[in-house]
Order: structure tokens, then sequence, then C-alpha cells
């Protein structure tokens, strides 16, 4: 399993085992950009939704409509991806992006526009992560996504102090921000190398595209390494999801502050503690290893129960931060184990599509869970507490059926 390089793997010619690149700066800096405007975007959206005078617990909906497109689209984002050149994929998809920011502006409603940017992400997300194991080998791949992480979560960091900062100023000039970020992420796809596709489709009807998703479903869930990884980043993302409108909610509850910015910034925070677990992770752990980053989503969640007592603003910072260095450790061995294991099963942009459909599943799960909470009225400091104590009891769960599994660390 782990262990066990494959002939495929044996096969890649010695200049993959090169980190760096033009094709991987060119995706890093326009995975940055596009990152950034996602981020951005949201706390333009939240504060759009304030200005229009939509109810408080409107605000999580707005990510149901994005993540929305993400579970509509899984059976097509893979193969979409792999069938062509990622560099393009990666352009088209900003391109969408672009338009749905560009509605937001222009007055369209705000969950069908924010829905609009959801389907330039699932599009966009088999091909920035596949390309990876296009771009590298396996002994650099852990690496790649640890910058490939760092990149996203410096974006965040930027992003969220930018969206939340802007909206408190202008909310017309956070949009426009948003999509000129868009539009210079677009051109910077135009450096990625026109890479071969991986994996050609031989037709692009509905129903064999349904058919070949369901069997490449099926052979992935079938790898216990490609399985475990899912499952875990499904976990971390979902939570980090319900963890931003969860801090929206807890910063006027327990410190006292009432703007756009200090959410943004606590999130930010978050980002930083991230980009530090991603380095962490990248220098300690390797592919058949990923297992002992299994400990770190436990204290993730425990960790979240200690922010929901928190009250001070110094404090509040150091475990949010704590919160991200525990995610960013837990989270980058997982999506390179589920890489090359998708990259030798289904194809890599397959394997990301499928990750895809898992996470914004439960993330619509959780996020519209905290969306019943808030809507039922349940104080956000009780929720924050049910909300940690639960993804530390499954973290638990998930180290130990992996420990059951595989007999032991390995």
């Amino acid at each position: 399993m782990s262990g066990v390089v494959s002939p495929s793997l044996a096969a890649r010619p010695p200049a993959f085992e090169r980190l760096w690149s033009r094709g991987l700066a060119a995706v890093l800096l326009a995975q940055f950009l596009s990152a950034l405007a996602d981020n951005a975007l949201l706390f333009g959206a939240l504060a759009l939704l304030k200005n229009q005078h939509y109810p408080s617990w409107t605000a999580p909906l707005l990510q149901e409509f994005f993540v929305g497109a993400y579970i509509v689209l899984a059976p097509f984002a893979g193969p979409f991806a792999d069938s062509l050149s990622k560099g393009w994929v990666m352009l088209v998809a900003n391109g969408v992006k672009l338009l749905g920011a560009l509605a937001m502006l222009a007055g369209l409603n705000p969950f069908v526009a924010y829905g609009l940017v959801g389907v330039g992400a699932a599009a966009y997300s088999p091909a920035k992560y596949g390309i990876l194991s296009e771009l590298t080998g396996p002994a650099q791949l852990v690496k790649a996504n640890g910058l490939m992480e760092s990149s996203t979560i410096a974006a965040i960091l930027i992003g969220a102090i930018a969206g939340g900062t802007l909206a408190d100023w202008s909310v017309a000039g956070a949009l426009g921000m948003v999509a000129a970020c868009y539009a210079v992420a677009a051109l910077v796809n135009l450096l990625i190398p026109r890479l071969p596709a991986a994996k050609p489709l031989n037709s692009f009807s509905l129903g064999p595209v349904l058919r070949s998703f369901g069997r490449s479903f099926r052979q992935l869930m079938q790898v216990p390494d490609a399985r475990f990884s899912v499952l875990g980043t499904s976990l971390f993302w979902g939570a980090g999801s319900t963890m931003r409108f969860l801090l929206v909610s807890w910063v006027p509850v327990a410190l006292g502050i009432g703007t756009n910015r200090m959410p943004a910034y606590l999130n930010a925070s978050v980002a930083i503690g991230i980009v530090l677990g991603a380095l962490l992770a990248a220098r300690f752990i390797t592919l058949d290893r990923a297992d002992r980053a299994l400990p770190a989503g436990v204290l993730l969640g425990a960790a979240v129960c200690l922010m929901a007592g928190t009250t001070h603003l110094p404090t509040a910072f150091l475990v949010v931060t704590l919160i991200g260095v525990c995610g960013g450790f837990f989270v980058v061995p997982l999506n390179a184990l589920l890489q090359e294991r998708g990259h030798d099963s289904v194809g890599a942009g397959n394997a990301i599509a499928i990750q895809n459909l898992w996470e914004n599943s439960l993330m619509l799960v959780m996020v519209g869970l905290y969306t019943l909470a808030a809507h039922a009225g349940l104080p956000v400091r009780a929720t924050a507490v049910v909300f940690g104590g639960g993804l530390a009891v499954a973290m638990a769960g998930l180290w130990w059926s992996r420990k059951r599994i595989s007999g032991g660390w390995r």
C-alpha cells in the first residue's frame, strides 16, 4: 500500500524529481491570486448582505450555494480537468469566477452570483491540485503540496484582511478588487506550460460521463490510502467552512467587536497557522508516514473548544493560530497521499473531483447544521463547544480506524 512504489511512478523521468520550474511558479502565483480573490469575495459578500439587511442567519447560505456547485459538477470536473491541458482548465475556471464577481458587483442576487463563482471553483480545484503530480515526482509531491497550501493560505490571509477592511470602507470597492484579481490570475494561467491531457475522454455525453465517474468513485474508494485521505480532508474542510461563519458570529458575542474587519483578521490568523502547519508537515511528514498527522486533527477540535471560552483578544489570536497550525499539519500530507494514489488509479483530476464531492457534501451538511443552530437561536459559545467536541471525536475515530486497519503506526 503506502510503502509500495508503483510501476508508473518508477517510469517517470528524472526531470520530474525537480521541485521548482516555471510551470510550478506560474501555478502557485495563479493560485495565490485566485484564492486571494475567493477569500476577499466572502467578506465583501457578507458585508453586502449586511448592507441589504438580510437576516444574520442567512450568511452561511452563501457557502451552501457555493458548495452546491461543487456537488452538482463533481462528476464532470475531474474528467474535464484530466481530458484537457490543466493550465487551460485553470484559465477557463478563473474566467467563470470573474463573471460571478462582476455579476455581484452589477447587483445580481448575491447568492446566485456566489454560486456562479462556485461553478468556476469546482472546475478549478481538480486542475490546480492535479497538475502538481504532472509537474513534480513523488519525492517532491509533499513539498509541492506544502507550497500550494502555503500559497493558498497566504492568499487567505491577505484576502481576508483586504476583503474585510475594504468592505468597511466600500463594498463596491472590495468587489472591484476581487474582479481585478481574478482577471490577473487568468492572465498568469497563460504562463503555465500546455501539458498533454492526462486521460482524454472518448465521449462528453451525460450518461458515459456519469458512469465513468461512478466507476472512478468505486475504484478510488477501494484504495485504503485514498479512502483514508478523502475522509480526513473532508472533515478538515467541512470544519474550516463552518469555522469561518462561527467566527463571524462569535467575535461580537465573545469579544464585543462588531466590525467586518475583526472576524477577517482572526480568519487571517488561522491562515498564518495553517501556513506554519503546512511547512512543518512538509519538513517532518512523508507519504509513507501520513498517519502521523492524525493527532493534529484531534487537537484541532480541542482548540475550537478552547476558543469558545476565550474573551480576550490577544488570547483569541493565539488560539485561532493554534487551530490553523493543527489544521495545516493535518491536511497537507493527506492531500499529497490522495494525489499520488489518485494519479496511479483514476487520474489525479478525477481523484480531486471525487475528493471535492466528499468535502463539499460534508461542508453542505456541517454549514447547514450550523445555519439551523443559528436560526434556532442556540448561543454561539455553546455552538462552538458542540462543534469542536464533535470534530475532536470524529478525528479520534478516524485515527483509531486507521491504526486498526494498518496494524499500528507506519
